[in-house]
């Protein structure tokens, strides 16, 4: 019977390989965020400023990016078995997600913990989308999109938890990232890689070609994109809760917190990622990735303009739309750039890719949640040249291609 049971889960983890991927997906990148869920909780605790706390985040994208770009500059990326790096990753970020949340005294070692989880994170997200690669090479637009609507419910779902179990303690529900994180590790143990994008064996100076990705003009257009569209997507993600919390959106929803709300915000984002997953199919993903820059800028314009006279349901209508649209672009700059730039470096390239925009993640993240302390919520206004400049660095490279 048990052999029976083992091969059934077997063949529908064969069946449905990107389900699975997206599923890990969900509950590995559950760690990005965990600590935001106690965002308050932790002010109060260790007697920092919200742009203090803001510096945790910016711890996490600092370890990612140092993951990435040894990830990308050392091969690893493409040498090993995607699925083994992942189930390594996701195990040693749980690990340092739960010692943050149980160890941790104050900012300095809180601060630690937080780049460790980011550096295991890198394991996670750009292996991810590699993973999933290997196995629909056919549909990378719709694949990436699925792959991504799960990273931005695992972005949400801390604030998800915080708000199911309010009455429990911030460490607990920290602790249940971890926890969530080592289940996505056990499903990519049992799925394993996919036959595509097979490992490719060291070779001296092989992981310099990575490089030779950025010489690609369409390659370069999808950069310049996505580049663009990640100056504003974390930021929003770290200042939603802020964003809310400073509006009239704050107490007007009977029986649901700033977290609940912060939740639905970022989770449009799922929603988002698979219509544009969709309409990927029918109409090509540099549409859907232009078209969602545009939207998501005009969403940014919008609050920093009208936040302050809009009725709570316009507002809210308004930050769901912006949520929906932040990050629906992602997955199609990621798919534009895996088309582009040679199969044998893909893991590399996307790597690379990934440590730049999340660079630029760590200044724009820094100059917000400052700028938040100083003109509330005006600061949305520092959100608006990524798009602006994603847009026209896409259309001005595209131009000189042809």
């Amino acid at each position: 019977m048990a052999l029976r049971s083992f091969s059934h889960s077997s063949n529908v983890l064969a069946r449905r390989p990107v389900t699975v991927i997206a599923l890990a997906q969900l509950l590995g990148t559950s760690l990005w965020f965990s600590a935001n869920s106690a965002f308050d909780e932790l002010a109060r605790a260790w007697d920092v400023s919200a742009a203090e706390i803001g510096w945790l985040t910016g711890a996490v994208q600092g370890g990612f990016i140092l993951g990435t770009l040894t990830l990308a500059l050392t091969g690893l990326a493409d040498r090993f078995r995607a699925s083994h790096l992942f189930v390594i990753f996701a195990i040693i970020g749980a690990l340092c997600n739960a010692l943050f949340a149980w160890t941790a005294q104050g900012l300095a070692d809180g601060l630690v913990w937080r780049f460790l989880v980011g550096l295991s994170l890198a394991g996670i997200y750009p292996v991810g989308m590699k993973l999933v690669v290997s196995f629909a090479p056919e549909r990378t637009g719709q694949a990436l999109a699925q792959l991504v609507a799960m990273l931005t419910l695992g972005t949400a779902l801390p604030h998800g938890l915080k708000e199911l179990g309010a009455q429990l303690p911030w460490q607990a529900v920290i602790s249940a990232s971890s926890l969530l994180a080592l289940v996505g590790a056990a499903l990519i143990f049992r799925l394993g890689d996919g036959p595509h994008l097979p490992t490719r064996p060291a070779s001296g100076g092989e992981h310099l070609r990575v490089f030779d990705a950025f010489r690609v003009a369409r390659f370069r257009a999808a950069a310049w994109g996505y580049f663009g569209h990640m100056w504003e997507l974390y930021a929003f993600w770290t200042v939603v809760p802020l964003l809310i919390a400073g509006s009239v959106l704050a107490g007007e929803t009977p029986g649901v917190g700033v977290s609940g709300m912060a939740f639905g915000v970022i989770g449009a984002g799922a929603l988002g990622c698979l219509i544009g997953g969709a309409l990927s199919h029918r109409v090509g993903s540099a549409a859907v990735a232009l078209s969602m820059l545009a939207l998501s800028c005009v969403c940014a314009v919008t609050f920093a303009l009208f936040w302050r006279s809009l009725p709570p349901l316009g507002l809210g209508a308004l930050l769901l739309v912006w949520g929906a649209a932040v990050v629906a672009d992602s997955p199609q700059f990621s798919a534009l750039a895996a088309k582009a730039c040679p199969p044998t470096i893909v893991g590399a390239s996307l790597a690379i890719m990934n440590a730049i925009g999340f660079a630029i993640t760590v200044v724009s993240i820094g100059l917000v949640t400052a700028l938040f302390e100083r003109v509330g919520l005006d600061a949305a206004w520092l959100l608006v040249p990524g798009p602006l400049l994603g847009l026209l660095g896409y259309a001005l490279t595209r131009k000189r291609a042809c």
